[in-house]
């Protein structure tokens, strides 16, 4: 299961609104990084025939039967910290990440 924060979710409400279009976002993995492997994360019009589609605070988060083993159980929130601001991954699956936080292994 994959669900997203109150935070995120009203920050995918407003980009989905401001676009005019679009169900929720869609998430995976891609091979990148120092550590093995790299969060894709982008906004969905609408799943595709294979999506594993999960509902979380009125949104879908769509994710490629692939990706969905190195992502189950990952909370998906959107942070504030200073200057800073973004989505973050709070992914159990995790064992190491490399110092920047660009990519991980499990």
């Amino acid at each position: 299961m994959i669900t997203m924060t109150e935070s995120a979710a009203r920050h995918v409400v407003a980009f989905l609104t401001k676009r005019g279009k679009g169900i929720g976002v869609r998430l995976g993995v891609k091979t990148s990084g120092c550590s093995g492997m790299a969060y894709k994360l982008e906004f969905a019009d609408a799943a595709n025939e294979d999506d594993v589609v999960f509902d979380s605070q009125g949104l879908k988060v769509l994710v490629d039967p692939k990706s969905l083993p190195y992502l189950d159980g990952t909370e998906l929130d959107y942070a504030r910290e200073g200057l800073n601001e973004g989505f973050r991954f709070n992914n159990p699956n995790v064992k190491d990440q490399c110092g920047c936080g660009e990519s991980f292994q499990v």
